[in-house]
């Protein structure tokens, strides 16, 4: 439990990073490194990171692509609790 809500928020705070990196023209984070942090378990984090700071909302595959990796994690946790 204490994990999930670790890399949530590292993940969260990453996507905040990157954003003021975007607006200072500054180095970036790589879009791999954003899209791994979803995978490996702060896709809410990502999603928040995503509708707060309004970061990377054009790009087709964090549009599309982090709303689906939640919807993945989600259905992995239900399927594991009913279990």
């Amino acid at each position: 439990m204490y994990l999930f809500l670790l890399i949530n928020i590292i993940t969260f705070l990453a996507y905040g990073l990157d954003k003021l990196k975007a607006v200072k023209n500054w180095w970036r984070i790589p879009e791999w490194v954003l899209i791994d942090l979803a995978v490996i378990g702060g896709s809410l984090g990502a999603f928040l990171g995503m509708v707060v700071f309004r970061h990377k909302t054009r790009k087709l595959k964090f549009r599309f692509g982090i709303p689906f990796i939640v919807l993945v994690q989600a259905l992995a946790v239900a399927y594991l609790v009913v279990r």
